[in-house]
């Protein structure tokens, strides 16, 4: 009869050792599937943020220096309301371009031949950029710019394609992406954008 007892003794412990190997086994299936939901479900949430709320965008071109610079990496702001000095992107065809807003809905807009730029009679003050331009302007001023349009602006005035030319025109609300706000890239830029 001991020598029974003692040949199950090593069998229930190894039966004992076996479940335990198995459930831990079973625990390690159940973090990796709760980790893999999880970063699904995040990674799908910032593609939500970043589509509907706040897009991030590549610039390309040279319009918007020293204020932006190519290849810099923004993050932009969903939202119809813009005021004058605000960075804006939006679609002009399938182009995107960031311009900045000079002026709103019914704004009168005027450039004289130096690039100085005057909304409604008065001077605007415009810090942000280098050198005045009256740039590439095809359009009668003073000009009154559409009800629900914003008249957009380069910060490079010499070689910006922007609001002056009627290739682009005024930029209705539907074709805003979105505020620019932040740099994210490159590191050194990292910041808010003014």
């Amino acid at each position: 009869m001991k020598n029974k007892t003692k040949k199950q003794v090593p069998e229930i412990e190894e039966l004992k050792a076996e479940l335990e190997r198995v459930e831990y086994k079973q625990k390690y299936k159940k973090v990796i599937k709760s980790t893999i939901y999880t970063l699904v479900v995040v990674a799908a949430f910032a593609v939500l943020v970043a589509t509907l709320w706040m897009p991030v965008l590549q610039i390309y071109g040279s319009s918007m220096t020293p204020t932006v610079n190519e290849g810099q990496i923004v993050i932009s702001v969903k939202t119809k309301n813009f005021e004058p000095g605000d960075l804006a992107a939006f679609y002009v065809g399938n182009k995107l371009l960031v311009k900045r807003v000079i002026a709103g809905p019914a704004d009168y807009v005027f450039i004289d031949e130096y690039g100085t730029v005057f909304v409604n009679g008065e001077e605007l003050f415009e810090p942000y950029i280098l050198e005045k331009a009256f740039g590439e302007c095809d359009i009668e001023l003073p000009y009154q710019v559409p009800e629900s349009k914003y008249f957009m602006m380069g910060d490079h005035r010499k070689t910006s394609v922007d609001s002056r030319s009627t290739s682009v025109g005024c930029i209705d609300n539907e074709q805003i992406v979105g505020k620019i706000v932040f740099c994210v890239w490159p590191i050194k830029d990292f910041g808010p954008i003014k």
